[in-house]
């Protein structure tokens, strides 16, 4: 319990609600496959339908903070989880043409959702409190919440239909919303409260004020692309050197064991290391991942990618979000949480075409570009450390803590 010790009641019982609709939000991993199968569409239908989802699903998460500045991150919550929930419930009795449009409005209201509760996690923890291991017991959750919901997917899908799983998906976020609204107070709170101010700088005045968060947020971006990889090219290039389904799925397995396990007392034990040192870290980690498998596709190689890219992510995902949190002004929280939110998802829509296309044209060259890119990643989050901001002038001002110096009032909230 001393590894969320500090965490405030309302993370933890927002933490419970994130694992339990987590269980239930299976239909992104069966979507393709139901749209080929009882539905009956083409591939090249089915890749379309889901691509336009996934991008209503980015775009949710970039934007989707603007509407808790402006109305509150309560609102925000409820709203889109009323509507994703609304949308999945129906969307089997839907005719095919309505799902083109359907099916982005509730990957956007998912997307808005996952904004909100970033935003709400943030503004739960109190300035220079516990935001690091907050936020990891909320992807803590998360991630055992999905470690569930495949495989209950699949009974689900056997032992009914296809159509139950967007029922059960969508009944599943409109009870979260329910039980959101009941543990998050209606008034009197920055929950509900908007902390919007017509007089407030604008966003991007205030992300040029923050020059470290830009290098984080564009690092993010390039990093997400080639760590998910691992969704797309990794199983054709495991196939394409003689291993089999298995492999690829005990990897995925490796995966998520060593986050589920390490990432709660990773962040207790790292809490007072700065964080754009530890995002730095992990980004070089995932690098090396993938550096790898150069000279290589052999089972020890592929478990030790995993192992790689899984510890670069413990090291930076949880930080970076905290970091984004502790440099965000309390009029746009939601958004810079938007912001991150959607460079963090960013890959799901780049990594598959782009990894793709390089490796049907160059295959030898994809996990030595991977390695690279990541690479840089890394070494500009590191270099960022440097950089000028308004916390780290506020602090020579007699104003206020320093964020990235590592002081004991500052670091540990990430």
């Amino acid at each position: 319990m001393g590894m969320v010790r500090g965490v405030p009641r309302t993370v933890r019982l927002l933490a419970l609600g994130a694992f339990l609709n987590a269980v239930v939000s299976f239909t992104f991993v069966y979507l393709f496959v139901y749209l080929v199968g009882p539905r009956g569409l083409s591939v090249t239908q089915a890749g379309v339908i889901s691509g336009v989802g996934g991008i209503g699903l980015v775009a949710g998460n970039f934007t989707g903070g603007w509407f808790g500045d402006r109305f509150g991150h309560r609102r925000a919550l409820l709203a889109g989880a009323c509507v994703s929930g609304a949308a999945l419930v129906v969307l089997p009795v839907l005719p095919v043409a309505a799902l083109y449009a359907v099916l982005p409005v509730a990957q956007y209201a998912a997307g808005v959702v996952r904004a909100a509760n970033a935003a709400l996690v943030a503004v739960s923890v109190p300035e220079g409190g516990s935001r690091r291991q907050s936020f990891a017991l909320f992807r803590f959750a998360s991630n055992g919440g999905f470690a569930i919901g495949p495989p209950l997917g699949a009974l689900v899908a056997t032992r009914f239909s296809y159509d139950w799983l967007f029922v059960a998906d969508g009944l599943g976020t409109l009870l979260f919303a329910l039980y959101a609204a009941r543990i998050l107070p209606a008034r009197g709170s920055a929950h509900a409260v908007p902390a919007h101010d017509p007089d407030a700088p604008g966003l991007w005045r205030e992300l040029r004020a923050r020059p470290a968060v830009l290098v984080l947020l564009a690092a993010i971006v390039v990093v997400d692309t080639v760590y998910r990889q691992q969704y797309s090219t990794l199983p054709v290039f495991l196939a394409d050197h003689g291993h089999t389904t298995q492999l690829y799925g005990w990897l995925l397995a490796v995966n998520g064991g060593v986050i589920l396990c390490l990432e709660l007392p990773a962040a207790h034990a790292l809490r007072r290391r700065t964080p754009l040192g530890l995002v730095g870290a992990g980004l070089l980690l995932v690098g090396l991942g993938y550096a790898v498998l150069i000279p290589g596709a052999g089972v020890l190689f592929a478990v030790t990618m995993m192992l790689s890219l899984t510890l670069g992510e413990i090291l930076y995902k949880t930080p970076a979000t905290a970091y984004v949190a502790d440099q965000a002004p309390g009029h746009a929280q939601g958004r810079f949480q938007s912001l991150y939110a959607g460079a963090s998802i960013s890959g799901q829509v780049l990594a598959p075409p782009l990894g793709a296309a390089l490796y049907a044209a160059a295959p030898g060259l994809l996990w030595p570009l991977c390695a690279l890119l990541a690479a840089a990643a890394g070494v500009a989050v590191l270099g960022a450390r440097r950089l000028p901001g308004p916390t780290e002038r506020a602090r020579v001002a007699g104003k206020g803590p320093q964020a990235e110096t590592g002081s004991p009032e500052r670091a540990p909230a990430g």
